[in-house]
C-alpha cells in the first residue's frame, strides 16, 4: 500500500467544540468534517499523527501503546478544553517498525507503550472531526526539541519509508500552525510580514515545489515564529512525492497564528469539494 493522504491540519483550542467555534474558525471545521469523509471512503489501516503539542526534549518519540483511551483537560486551555474523552485503537508492530527503522538509521528514538499516557490536544483536536467515530488505530508522534530542522526531515523520510513499504494503508497528519507569534485574541491576524512569509510558504507547497518549502523553512521558521519551529513542516514534506497533489482548504487566525489545512492526495480522486482558492485569503 502506501501514504495515501497526508494533511496539514489545524488544532486550534477553539475549536475543539464545535458549539464554540468563532465565525472566523468555521470554514476549518467545515472542511474538516467534508476530509473525515474522504477518509472514511480511504479506509486506512492506520493514522499517524505528529502534533506541535509533544514537544519532547531529546528523543524522538513514537507512541505504540495499543489502546488510546483517556480523558483530557489541557494545561494550556483549561477553559477551553476540559474533560474531553478519547479512545482510539493504537498500532504496536507499526509503530515498533517506525522506532527500529529510526534506530538503525542512528538517529535518537524511542517508543512509547504506556496506557496512563495523556494525548495533547495538537492529537485530539483534529481527530475529533477528522476520525469522529474514533474506529481507526492511531499511532502519535513527537516533535523534538533538540533536533534539528534537518534531523526532523531526516526522520520524516525513514517513516516515510516504512509507511510506503507498509502492506496498509495510511494516512499521515501534520498536527500545527505556520506563523505562531502569539497575541491575546483569538482574532488577532499574524503581522504583515509573518503573513507574507506565510503566502510564500503556501504558494511553494501550492506549486508543488516542496524543496523551495523546505529550503524556506529555517529562515521562515525564525523570522514568523512558526510553531514548533517548523518542526511537523519538515516531517510533512518529507512525505510527499512527486505527483502529491495538494488541495488548500481552509485557513484562519487564532490569536496571531495562521492556520491552514491542506491535503496532500497521492491518488488524487473528487471526494472533498474545495471551500477555499489555493490561495492564502486576507
Amino acid at each position: 500500500m502506501t501514504i495515501e493522504l497526508s494533511m496539514l491540519v489545524p488544532h486550534v483550542p477553539s475549536i475543539c467544540h464545535e458549539d464554540q467555534v468563532p465565525d472566523f474558525q468555521q470554514d476549518i471545521v467545515t472542511a474538516m468534517k467534508q476530509v473525515a469523509k474522504q477518509i472514511e471512503h480511504i479506509k486506512p489501516d492506520v493514522i499517524v499523527i505528529v502534533s506541535c503539542h509533544w514537544p519532547s526534549t531529546f528523543f524522538h518519540y513514537v507512541d505504540g501503546t495499543p489502546v488510546h483511551k483517556g480523558i483530557l483537560t489541557s494545561f494550556e486551555a483549561p477553559d477551553l478544553i476540559k474533560e474531553v474523552p478519547y479512545y482510539y485503537p493504537g498500532d504496536e508492530q507499526l509503530a515498533q517498525e517506525l522506532v527500529k527503522a529510526g534506530q538503525d538509521a542512528g538517529l535518537q528514538v524511542q517508543g512509547v507503550n504506556d496506557p496512563y499516557y495523556i494525548w495533547d490536544y495538537g492529537t485530539v483536536v483534529p481527530l475529533r472531526y477528522l476520525v469522529p467515530k474514533e474506529d481507526i488505530p492511531v499511532i502519535n508522534l513527537s516533535v523534538t526539541l533538540a533536533a534539528s530542522l534537518e534531523e526532523t526531515y531526516t526522520w520524516g523520510q525513514k517513516i516515510a519509508k516504512v509507511l510506503r513499504e507498509s502492506e496498509k494503508k495510511i494516512i499521515f497528519l501534520s498536527s500545527g500552525a505556520l506563523s505562531h507569534r502569539l497575541v491575546r485574541g483569538r482574532e488577532n491576524m499574524p503581522t504583515v510580514s509573518e503573513h507574507a512569509m506565510d503566502k510564500q510558504f503556501i504558494e511553494f507547497i501550492m506549486n508543488k515545489d516542496y524543496q523551495s518549502a523546505y529550503e524556506m523553512l529555517p529562515q521562515y521558521a525564525r523570522l514568523a515564529g512558526v510553531e514548533s519551529g517548523g518542526r511537523h513542516l519538515a516531517m510533512l514534506i518529507s512525505m510527499l512525492e512527486d505527483g502529491t497533489e495538494p488541495k488548500y482548504l481552509a485557513d484562519g487566525q487564532s490569536s496571531g497564528s495562521w492556520n491552514a489545512l491542506i491535503t496532500f492526495e497521492n491518488n488524487p480522486v473528487s471526494h472533498v469539494d474545495e471551500t477555499k482558492e489555493e490561495e492564502c485569503a486576507n
